[in-house]
């Protein structure tokens, strides 16, 4: 760019007073009416055309088009409706695609509020968009309506623009009044001036200067107004409709529209908020949030679940129900953070084929370490101070969690604060976390998720959700009596006698962590709700092996999560009332006293007490049904119990969402008798995901033996060949596979099984996990866990395979007599042929079949 290439106007006198545009000028018009606009738009565009340059118009707006179609004009249609990520990123693109030089008319910036609703992503989107623009070169016109925004979104783009213009209508006289033209100056340049037929004058004399300035004054009684953001004037509207009673229709419209801005765009939870929420809900919502947007589906999901149950009238579900006060951190403030923190070029190479999974890792890391804007800080003390030194859980509450059809169970991350320490203490541990979780929306599994399910394009945009943990001080420990996933449909029956319609519970001691997660060496306590007494396995061997051992707890004295075993806690003084939730181990409490440990007691959590003695299955089954009445749809819910003085437990519903499940499916007919010859395994239950009749053409096999004898860093690197190996099946359908392994897939110790993550065996049609007792590799049946959610997802098939059971056959000679391609597909990991066997299987005669209600599962072999 030199001195000499000026860009002109359209209108020859204002070229002199602003000594031209320059190539890289942002040019924001501030008018009372879009016509004001139409009048400097018009003449710009028909001398950038007569100079053959690129001339580009986006048109968003709701007003009528300030350009038609025309020779060299180009027309863009966009759609902000579709959320500031779309819209910014197609601007972008549009940009990039154009290149240097290009001249843009932009349609009104305010129109932006009434998809957004709020000024802060206005100033969002100029802020990314204006310094894109200047650095290829460009041109571009853009237009603010007067007293449409608040004073710091007018300030903001003042910063960031170049030249920025007062257009001044008083008695049918047009002026226009110059506020920043950058790196230019005159005597009168930043004068008002008047439009007089072709000429622009200068007011130069202090009469007519206070005269028309003074019109224009901020010393209105609507002045306090004018600093408020968007956002607030709209909740302040909803605010009178409540005190107002003859305006029932406005309070309704008022919900439906604050729910679209505040509740996110799945149609079927948007039909469910606007029945549910009142005025009252969503303005006390509003007062508990921090920043502006979504509120997320997690939060959408938790709130909704409570307004259903209050409102139930055949149940007093008051005196059942623990109170929240939680805090909401809004969508806007994840953009913010990009924004404010310079990374949107990033994040925007993050949204291409080549960048998705490259620029992610860069992005994810920038993210750590990131600063948060002053406002977003001052809200945080604020939300801290309320909570004081109880302890907090910070939970990811992205726009496209917890709706219908993506679960997106357990990709994103949480973190609990125990919220020890001084205040600044406190608030740099609860902004590392949201840093953390912000950071998680670039992880490669939620990635991989999101394109699996085709949602890469979308935009997904990270709300926060702090909850109060719900629990008691315990000694120096913090933590619910009881937590657990439960589930108004059960396709885990392991008896069938059972009725999935009937709902499951995955119940846990303390946090609820290991009700949600698959943990080394741990099980929760599986509840079929219509018959609470029967397990998925028999004797008191099988009671001590598939049981909870240690308990996730808050340490207060170490201001850290911790894992305390049972056996400690219980012989604490916790004061827990263990007779309802366990039974005493008499065996190894004497074999504790024989080897000098006298006066510790051994204990077993079976919950047999609570599920037989208490209403609490009743209660429970009530409330899934309730909630599953209500989304016409089976749910999946996260709660936490704690017990009254008087023994009555108040529930706390912290998470509820659509069910991800397949059901029963086509009825499956399984022979009675088949050759155990032609069989590679039978077995009676363990298995989830339905009905299946699925021919398989590959098996691969990691053998159990093998694999315990590799070093921890062979063990990872199996796991690594296992990806590769999943990433060449590709479309599933075409190469239907069963993977089988020891122990749990995707722990995260490698001794208790391949510890894959969930990228590396997406593209299965079917897993299963082989139990191997000797180097004590064991399956874990994890129905209602984030590992399940994933594989209902992604549609895959779940067995677990117990041989040392009567009930099970398991042909492995055959498997280990088949030949194995892993070589000539994985030359490189040739020296693991020993650890990984894939089998090609002849075409026809490999079948996995399973029913659910005559639980019967096998897999038949070729004649």
């Amino acid at each position: 760019m030199t001195d000499a290439e000026k860009i002109p106007t359209g209108l020859p006198r204002l070229d002199t007073v602003l000594d031209g545009l320059r190539l890289g000028d942002n040019v924001v018009w501030s008018v009372d009416h879009i016509e004001d606009y139409q009048r400097f738009v018009t003449p710009f565009a028909e001398s950038a055309l007569a100079e053959k340059r690129t001339v580009i118009y986006m048109r968003f707006g709701s007003h009528p088009p300030l350009l038609t179609a025309q020779e060299g004009l180009t027309i863009h249609e966009l759609d902000p409706r579709q959320g500031f990520e779309t819209f910014a990123a197609r601007i972008h693109a549009i940009i990039t695609e154009a290149g240097h030089g290009a001249f843009y008319i932009f349609d009104s910036l305010s129109d932006l509020l009434s998809a957004w609703a709020t000024d802060q992503m206005v100033g969002n989107f100029f802020w990314v968009t204006c310094p894109y623009l200047f650095e290829l070169d460009t041109v571009a016109y853009f237009a603010l309506i007067r007293d449409r925004h608040s004073l710091k979104t007018i300030a903001r783009i003042r910063d960031t623009t170049q030249v920025l213009l007062d257009v001044l209508t008083a008695d049918g006289k047009i002026h226009i009044h110059p506020l920043k033209v950058w790196q230019r100056h005159s005597p009168t340049m930043f004068l008002p001036h008047l439009m007089k037929d072709d000429d622009v004058i200068p007011l130069a004399n202090s009469h007519e200067a206070t005269s028309l300035l003074s019109r224009f004054s901020p010393s209105n009684p609507d002045t306090a107004r004018r600093h408020l953001d968007h956002w607030y004037r709209l909740f302040l509207q909803a605010e009178k409709l409540v005190a107002d009673d003859d305006a029932e229709d406005e309070r309704r419209e008022m919900i439906r529209h604050l729910c679209r801005h505040l509740m996110g765009r799945d149609e079927r939870m948007l039909k469910l908020a606007t029945k549910y929420f009142s005025l009252e809900d969503l303005l006390t919502i509003k007062s508990r949030m921090i920043g502006t947007g979504f509120i997320g589906g997690k939060t959408v999901g938790m709130l909704l679940a409570r307004d259903i149950l209050l409102n139930d009238p055949d149940f007093d579900w008051a005196a059942h129900l623990e109170p929240h006060d939680s805090f909401f951190v809004g969508s806007n403030v994840y953009y913010s953070y990009i924004v404010h923190n310079g990374m949107w070029p990033l994040y925007m190479r993050q949204k291409t084929s080549e960048g998705y999974f490259e620029a992610a890792a860069k992005l994810r890391g920038k993210m750590l370490e990131g600063q948060f804007p002053d406002d977003i800080r001052d809200g945080f003390r604020q939300m801290l101070e309320y909570f004081g030194q109880y302890p907090i859980i910070v939970r990811s509450s992205s726009l496209l969690e917890d709706g219908f059809g993506n679960a997106f169970a357990g990709k994103y991350d949480s973190f609990f604060c125990v919220n020890q320490g001084s205040p600044e203490q406190r608030l740099t541990q609860f902004e590392d976390n949201v840093r953390r979780i912000f950071a998680s929306a670039m992880s490669e599994d939620a990635l991989t998720y999101r394109r699996q399910r085709g949602l890469e394009k979308l935009d997904e945009q990270m709300a926060l959700l702090v909850q109060r943990v719900s629990g008691g001080y315990r000694e120096n420990w913090y933590f619910p009596e009881l937590a657990g996933v439960g589930v108004s449909y059960n396709t885990f029956v392991w008896d069938k006698g059972m009725d999935p319609r009937a709902g499951m519970l995955r119940l846990v001691l303390g946090l609820g962590t290991r009700a949600v997660d698959r943990v080394e060496g741990d099980y929760p306590r599986l509840v079929a709700l219509d018959a609470p007494s029967k397990r998925p396995h028999h004797g008191v061997e099988d009671a001590r092996r598939f049981t909870q051992r240690d308990v996730d707890v808050l340490d207060i004295s170490r201001n850290a999560p911790e894992t305390v075993s049972l056996l400690r806690l219980a012989n604490s003084e916790s004061r827990l009332p263990l007779d309802l939730f366990a039974i005493r181990d008499d065996e190894v409490t004497r074999r504790m006293e024989e080897r000098g440990r006298k006066g510790e007691k051994a204990w077993l959590l079976t919950f047999d007490g609570l599920l037989s003695k208490t209403p609490f299955c009743e209660t429970m089954q009530r409330l899934l049904k309730t909630l599953e009445k209500a989304y016409d749809y089976p749910v999946d819910t996260e709660f936490t119990v704690n017990f009254t003085e008087d023994g009555t437990p108040r529930i706390n519903v912290v998470q509820c969402r659509p069910l991800q499940t397949r059901g029963e499916r086509q009825r499956v007919d399984i022979p009675e008798q088949v050759d155990e010859e032609r069989l590679l395994f039978r077995s009676k239950g363990n298995f989830m995901g339905g009905n299946i009749n699925l021919e398989l053409s590959q098996i691969i096999w990691v053998e159990p033996e093998a694999y315990s004898r590799l070093s921890l860093s062979d063990k990872h690197e199996v796991a690594r060949l296992i990806g590769r190996l999943n990433r060449r099946i590709g479309e599933r359908e075409n190469e239907p596979t069963l993977l089988m392994g020891p122990g749990r897939w995707g722990t995260s110790t490698p001794s208790l099984g391949v510890p894959i993550t969930f990228s590396e065996i997406n593209n299965m049609a079917a897993l299963s996990e082989v139990a191997f007792s000797a180097e004590g590799l064991m399956p874990e049946l994890s129905f209602g866990s984030h590992f399940f959610q994933d594989l209902v997802e992604a549609d895959i098939f779940y067995l677990a395979l117990f041989p040392e059971s009567p009930r099970v056959m398991f042909n492995r000679a055959w498997l280990e007599r088949q030949p194995n391609n892993l070589e000539g597909l994985m030359p490189a990991s040739s020296r693991f042929r020993n650890v990984v066997k894939v089998c090609r299987l002849k075409q026809g005669g490999f079948r996995l079949l399973a029913d659910v209600v005559s639980q019967r599962l096998i897999c038949t072999l070729p004649e």
